[in-house]
């Protein structure tokens, strides 16, 4: 069945946070621009977190406000807040606050997922844009809440978990964003992850993006020369757009969500001008 069709905006204003999750290399991070800088387009007004350090999304959104969190940053701040400042300058002069912040397991989650829900319920910010895990650890990221109201049953970690579990299952206030590529592996793998995260977290799923789709007017290689390179260009992205389009109506029979599409950008690099193009998809400038 063809992929259903939505406004590709309407989703930005149905939650407050948005995490985007697929596969790695799918484009993760290339969706989280692109929906920032439409968001803003709107005149919305947005966060975007960097989860992974990488520090791209800075120069992809050279004007936006761009916030890098770590675990270990987080379990700081988190224990600061509670008047351990003493103890956690002496854990991160010794190391040892790294240590807790990866060796205890939920722990290093439920502390970046506590301060995305501090910054959404601080009412600064419209939309906060996540750029989040992998697919396999989105799920892991995700339950991290519901794993620890089972093992924590009390005190303020468990509280933290109450409230993240919260957010989580609003609506209202926090959805995931799956990313995948017309390709029969990312298709396959961002089907499974989104039945498991609608199973066992229970979030919201706003519509696929599928990334890199190879779009445009239509082609014709036999104007060019027989065996022409024109030609047998032509030919392959004849092809290819086929190849894409089956893919996509694939992920349409697969997994009942609306699809929003982001189309293929020449060229090896991402910069903050391409980004500004494939805004124009969902919100022209």
């Amino acid at each position: 069945m063809p992929p259903k069709r939505v406004d590709p905006l309407q989703f930005l204003t149905s939650a407050t946070v948005a995490i985007v999750a697929g596969k790695g290399g799918v484009g993760k991070t290339t969706v989280t621009a692109v929906l920032a800088r439409a968001a803003i387009r709107r005149g919305l007004r947005v966060l975007v977190i960097e989860l992974d350090g990488k520090a791209t999304l800075g120069r992809l959104l050279p004007d936006a406000t761009v916030l890098q969190l770590s675990a270990t940053a987080a379990l700081a701040e988190y224990l600061d807040t509670h008047g351990l400042s003493r103890v956690t300058k002496r854990l991160a002069s010794t190391g040892i606050i790294d240590v807790v912040a990866t060796a205890s397991p939920g722990i290093d989650d439920i502390v970046v997922l506590g301060k995305i829900k501090q910054l959404e319920q601080s009412g600064n910010h419209d939309l906060i844009v996540v750029d989040g895990p992998a697919a396999g650890h989105a799920i892991t990221f995700l339950l991290a809440a519901k794993s620890l109201l089972t093992s924590v049953r009390g005190g303020p970690v468990h509280t933290q978990a109450v409230d993240v579990a919260a957010m989580l299952a609003d609506p209202a206030r926090c959805q995931v964003v799956l990313v995948t590529l017309p390709e029969t592996t990312p298709i396959n793998e961002a089907v499974e992850t989104a039945y498991a995260l609608e199973d066992r977290v229970g979030v919201h799923l706003t519509p696929i993006v599928v990334n890199g789709v190879d779009a445009g007017p239509a082609l014709q290689p036999e104007a060019a020369p027989a065996g022409s390179p024109m030609a047998l260009a032509g030919e392959f992205r004849v092809a290819r757009r086929q190849l894409h389009e089956a893919a996509c109506c694939d992920l349409g029979d697969m997994l009942g969500l609306p699809q929003l599409i982001l189309p293929n950008v020449p060229g090896s690099l991402l910069d903050a001008a391409s980004v500004e193009h494939l805004a124009d998809e969902w919100n022209p400038a």
